[in-house]
């Protein structure tokens, strides 16, 4: 098992930055790829950026993309996500998420509990 817990939301004006963290404990080396997802209020969850653990390969949807920027810290497990440029539409609880290699890139294997982040106009 992982466990992944979600820090750093919070309420930010648009324009405004935010970092979130994500620290994953337990069997981590079973871990191919970490991504943040985010879901609004009656939207389904979307994807947001991935990365390969081991290569720091990366990926972002085309509405963050240049605007958001994924990343990990092996030493500590912990993956992040800097979002700058906010917007009211990326208003959303986002959830950090981790893939076994079996899994990768079909789906996810474990989720973190989500951070909520509230971007006003």
């Amino acid at each position: 098992q992982v466990q992944l817990v979600e820090s750093g939301g919070g309420l930010v004006q648009a324009g405004g930055s935010l970092r979130l963290s994500c620290a994953a404990s337990g069997r981590t080396f079973s871990t191919y790829a970490m991504g943040w997802f985010r879901q609004a209020p009656g939207k389904e969850r979307e994807f947001v950026a991935a990365i390969i653990w081991s290569i720091g390969s990366t990926s972002y949807a085309d509405s963050v993309k240049g605007r958001f920027t994924i990343s990990r810290d092996n030493a500590k497990n912990t993956v992040y996500l800097r979002m700058n440029s906010l917007k009211p539409e990326d208003t959303a609880v986002y959830y950090c998420a981790a893939a076994t290699p079996r899994s990768w890139p079909d789906e996810y294997d474990y989720w973190g509990q989500g951070t909520q982040v509230t971007v006003s106009s």
